[in-house]
């Protein structure tokens, strides 16, 4: 578990899991010739994409970006992507992070791989994760994962992941860039989604953003690298030039959601 100090932030990157996508879906217009030099995969064509969550602590309160893909995915799924056991809770407890103490989680976006792990199944019962925290969405993905166009069916789950956030109320729809706290502000971007956001983190002049599906892995630092699953190429592209262009200004630091072996980069 890598840990990080972002002025009076303590950040700690904490796995939820991991699962297996197509490599090719991942690389989106780049060619095969020129992905497989970098990337394993398997039999299948497929990369594991790690579950790399984030936990912020910073003035008694825990806040959690992103959930992975949780424990209820249906048999079929399971044969399409292979999934880890969900490993959030244990390596949050490994942190003496119960699920009670979660005081806000911020979804970058609703696809089942990032939002899945917002209920969970306990003792054959379905609940919410973190039953004391308040869920921020952006309202523009909210309203795509309750009623999803063609685009955009397969990678939602509201019924089997959201239904019940909605029924409890433990969520704040956001219409636009938000500040949690001064220093934690989530930026509405789009790109990977229409109602994708980004984390910026800033405090006593030290720089971090977690861009979520911005900027999946280190492969997609590259501004042509996009995934297959952006539904606008050219807004990923603009949001990430800012970002890297800002990181490398102010020697920030980058975390990564799907990259196994660089959780965690330092420009």
């Amino acid at each position: 578990m890598q840990q990080i100090q972002i002025g009076k932030i303590l950040c700690a990157v904490v796995s939820a899991g991991n699962y297996w996508a197509d490599a090719g879906a991942a690389m989106g217009v780049l060619p095969r010739t020129l992905w497989k030099k970098f990337l394993d995969v398997d039999e299948k064509n497929r990369i594991k994409l790690e579950l790399n969550s984030l936990l912020l602590q910073f003035d008694g309160k825990n806040i959690l970006i992103d959930t992975g893909i949780g424990n209820k995915l249906t048999n079929k799924l399971r044969k399409i992507y292979h999934p880890s056991d969900f490993k959030l809770l244990e390596n949050l407890s490994k942190l003496g992070i119960s699920r009670q103490n979660i005081n806000f989680v911020i979804l970058t976006h609703l696809h089942f791989d990032h939002a899945g792990g917002v209920t969970s199944i306990f003792n054959e019962k379905k609940e919410l994760t973190f039953p004391n925290a308040v869920h921020l969405i952006q309202r523009k993905d909210w309203d795509i994962a309750k009623d999803p166009d063609e685009l955009n069916k397969a990678s939602y789950n509201f019924s089997a992941d959201l239904e019940l956030l909605e029924q409890t109320g433990n969520y704040k729809l956001l219409d636009g860039d938000f500040f949690l706290t001064p220093e934690i502000e989530l930026i509405l971007v789009g790109g990977h989604t229409e109602g994708m956001q980004i984390v910026k983190i800033e405090s006593e002049d030290n720089l971090a953003y977690y861009a979520g599906d911005i900027i999946p892995l280190d492969a997609h630092q590259h501004l042509i690298v996009t995934t297959s699953y952006d539904v606008c190429r050219r807004e990923t592209v603009a949001i990430k030039k800012k970002v890297l262009q800002e990181l490398k200004d102010k020697k920030g630091v980058l975390f990564l959601p799907h990259d196994a072996k660089k959780k965690i980069i330092k420009f």
